[in-house]
């Protein structure tokens, strides 16, 4: 385990480390698309432009809600590969506060060994797919932020 690895949440960490494992990109490639099919059945109703995610080639659909001070995302993609992605992220981030989300760093892609076998546009809409991640975690830290000061 790498001392980034080692700074992630711990269900972001167990991912991490089973791609880690794998030195075949085939293998990590058959592993996203495992996860894409363990993703829950995302609504057509939040296909909408609000919850799309920008410069990404593939479509790729994220919603967020917090519950009891716990964000849970919601996600889709057109592509399995990208929905693999989508779907790694959600299974590791789901379920953490919105600071402990907002701590992560999205290179801890590297030490999936994922990085060297995406493509460079799959790469940036990995990028992309995290940073409306924080984003919509951000939103949500903001809120709960003002109804502490109310």
């Amino acid at each position: 385990m790498s001392a980034e690895t080692a700074k992630l949440p711990a269900s972001l960490a167990r991912i991490v480390e089973r791609f880690a494992r794998q030195s075949n990109p085939k293998r990590r490639y058959e592993q996203l698309i495992w996860y894409a099919k363990r993703l829950p059945e995302f609504p057509e109703s939040d296909k909408v432009p609000e919850n799309k995610v920008p410069g990404c080639v593939s479509q790729v659909y994220i919603t967020a809600d917090i519950n009891e001070e716990k964000v849970f995302f919601q996600g889709d993609s057109d592509s399995q590969l990208v929905k693999g992605l989508v779907a790694l992220l959600i299974e590791g981030l789901n379920g953490l506060t919105p600071a402990e989300i907002l701590q992560v760093s999205p290179d801890f892609i590297q030490d999936t060994g994922l990085n060297v076998s995406l493509t460079p546009s799959r790469a940036n809409g990995f990028y992309n797919i995290f940073q409306t991640l924080k984003k919509k975690t951000m939103f949500y830290q903001n809120l709960m932020s003002a109804q502490a000061h109310n």
